[in-house]
């Protein structure tokens, strides 16, 4: 069995099967990043974080990763700069489900959403509820940014008003990913967030979009970005992802 889902047979893919393998879905988006980061960005995040994990979780159990989500759900404003290829966020949910449901009918117990872009989370846990429902097989839903918060936060010269969208943290990471793709030269604090008092926190939301208008696509305060910073964050992400998926596979089906 390959790690990479499109490389094995269905031979392979049933053996996968038969030792009941996890299934890894990245799921990011294309969307404009600013000036300075390429279109690609969550999607490759979301990419990597998935490689990188299961590399590393093989040893311990089998591990699958599909083909990345690139395209999702993106709020209207991101439309005003070019690079968005966005669905509609009914069209999301319903490819999300028939591409979960497809896992399930092939025999696959155990598989994760890993989610990489900001504006998909409820979007998906729709997902994995409805999934749950019609099939009584219980999907996970990741968050790899929240999973890591701590870590996360811990490592950010700017905290969370320099990395809410093609800030600090992104552009740390692709620094570190992909440093061909991060045009520097071109980055901008113009946009760190202002978010009001009482406004952000675990146990509300409030689009930031519709709170601060952006003049360049960013969120947040990229010119803090390094690469050292982004292989910390990189290594923060994996393990986060690799704690949960540690347990989710030890889960066991409610009797």
């Amino acid at each position: 069995m390959k790690i990479n889902f499109g490389d094995n047979n269905y031979e392979e893919l049933q053996a996968a099967i038969e030792k009941e393998a996890m299934v890894l879905v990245p799921v990011g988006q294309v969307e404009e990043h600013g000036p300075h980061l390429a279109v690609k960005t969550d999607a490759l995040i979301a990419e990597r974080l998935c490689a990188a994990a299961a590399r590393e979780l093989a040893p311990e159990f089998p591990v699958l990763v599909t083909p990345t989500v690139w395209s999702g759900y993106s709020t209207r404003e991101v439309l005003r700069w070019p690079g968005c290829l966005t669905l509609r966020l009914t069209t999301l949910i319903e490819m999300m489900y028939d591409i979960s449901a497809g896992l399930v009918r092939m025999g696959f117990k155990k598989a994760a959403l890993v989610n990489c872009h900001g504006n998909h989370p409820g979007a998906l846990e729709v997902v994995v509820r409805r999934i749950a429902d019609d099939f009584g097989v219980y999907l996970a839903l990741t968050n790899p940014m929240l999973l890591a918060r701590p870590e996360i936060m811990a490592i950010l010269e700017k905290g969370a008003a320099g990395s809410c969208h093609a800030g600090e943290f992104e552009t740390s990471v692709m620094l570190y990913l992909d440093p061909d793709s991060v045009r520097m030269e071109k980055a901008s604090d113009v946009d760190i967030l202002r978010i009001k008092e009482g406004l952000s926190g675990p146990g509300a939301f409030v689009s930031t979009w519709g709170v601060q208008k952006s003049l360049t696509g960013v969120f947040g305060a990229p010119r803090t970005a390094t690469a050292a910073k982004g292989e910390a964050l990189f290594r923060a992400l994996v393990e986060g992802q690799k704690k949960f998926l540690r347990s989710y596979a030890r889960l066991e089906p409610a009797a």
